[in-house]
């Protein structure tokens, strides 16, 4: 495969991942890494489905607490219907006993927020982070 075919793989993965209508392709050296391992290669292998992979994430996300990267994977999980209000709610009852009351009630705070916020907006549909008025 082509660095130009891997590239495009990975800005389509990484589109459909977030559930972005598009994905502006920035000059930036981070940003061409991201698309094309991240997105090009990590999360195109088989093996795994996107739903398992960011359920993996939000496990992750919890145990460190890395909070930013939060809202948008729930912003996307919910566009892309990968999983429900209720399940978010469930892995962060679960979550909760794994990585402590602290964090497991943030990750639920932060469910709970992004499920409020997509109930206000009606929105199925997410933008890249500053395009616009998406999350």
């Amino acid at each position: 495969m082509s660095q130009d075919d891997r590239h495009q793989r990975g800005m389509e993965k990484m589109a459909e991942v977030y559930a972005w209508k598009e994905v502006p392709d920035l000059p930036m050296e981070f940003f061409q890494l991201t698309a094309d391992h991240l997105f090009g290669d990590i999360w195109s292998r088989e093996g795994l489905s996107t739903r398992d992979r960011r359920m993996m994430l939000f496990g992750v996300v919890a145990a460190i607490g890395e909070w930013k990267v939060l809202p948008i994977q729930l912003d996307a999980v919910l566009a892309n219907e990968e999983l429900t209000a209720d399940e978010l709610r469930e892995i962060a009852i679960f979550l909760t006993h794994y990585v402590g009351w602290p964090r497991g009630s943030s990750f639920n705070g932060i469910v709970e927020e992004r499920l409020a916020a997509r109930r206000k907006s009606g929105s199925n549909k997410s933008e890249f982070p500053g395009s616009g008025s998406g999350s």
